[in-house]
């Protein structure tokens, strides 16, 4: 499956992996769709693009995660401006604070609907539009978070851990319809969620991660980490055994 040239909706478009992606395939001729919650930051990042490839074809659209009822409509209104739907890309995410999740059960709530109910919702209707027309992709940005609850971050790892079994499900179901579905598992990015972090290590630039994604699409991949190493990372902590691993401040 080669993306460029498809017709491609991104959902979560300010971020800097979404542009990065964006950047990609509008240079490979996709016409796309960027919808983003910034409706400002989303028209600046068209604009830019515009710039840079002249004969990109890019539209832009706003976008709330937790608002699912508009869902339904995203989708109307990109298959209306792009004259079909090829592709769907999910780059929203929100990292939240876990000692303000710990004590803020509003605040935990939202870093689950943002992270998981809201891409649940968006995806499934889109699952729905790709399995009938038996062809399409869908590329979902989820985390190495959610490969094992850990103390210091359960409630972003849950929703992403969710998200991973929901796109992992997904793809089960769409595979006899010709529709590919990539599960996206970055490990520390330099964005703005991460900034000023201390506890961030073998942080990769937003490039990276778009590149990987690329390479991965046109492989039809199932499951990418990014980087690579951070599959072996994750093996060995989700090996360790409970006894120790409940232990580990990590």
């Amino acid at each position: 499956m080669n993306p460029s040239g498809k017709n491609v909706l991104i959902v979560g478009a300010t971020s800097a992996i979404a542009r990065a992606l964006a950047d990609r395939l509008a240079a490979g001729g996709a016409a796309l769709v960027l919808a983003g919650r910034d409706a400002e930051e989303t028209e600046r990042i068209a604009r830019d693009l515009r710039i840079r490839h002249d004969e990109a074809e890019l539209h832009e659209a706003r976008f709330e995660a937790t608002n699912h009822e508009v869902h339904e409509a995203l989708l109307d209104d990109a298959e209306r401006e792009l004259g079909g739907l090829d592709g769907v890309i999910w780059a929203v995410g929100m990292l939240g604070e876990q000692e303000r999740d710990e004590r803020d059960a509003a605040h935990a709530r939202q870093v689950i609907d943002v992270n998981f109910t809201g891409a649940a919702s968006l995806l499934g209707r889109a699952a729905n539009r790709l399995e009938a027309q038996r062809s399409g992709f869908i590329a979902a940005l989820s985390s190495v978070a959610g490969d094992r609850g850990r103390a210091s971050n359960y409630v972003y790892g849950s929703a992403k851990s969710g998200l991973s079994a929901f796109v992992e499900g997904l793809r089960g179901r769409l595979h006899d319809a010709g529709v590919r579905v990539l599960t996206v598992k970055p490990g520390f990015v330099d964005t703005k969620m991460t900034f000023g972090d201390p506890d961030t290590f073998l942080v990769a630039s937003p490039e990276r991660v778009a590149d990987a994604v690329m390479t991965g699409l046109r492989r039809e991949r199932n499951e990418l980490y990014v980087p690579w190493f951070w599959r072996w990372i994750m093996l060995g902590i989700r090996l360790t055994p409970e006894a120790i691993f409940k232990r580990l401040r990590i």
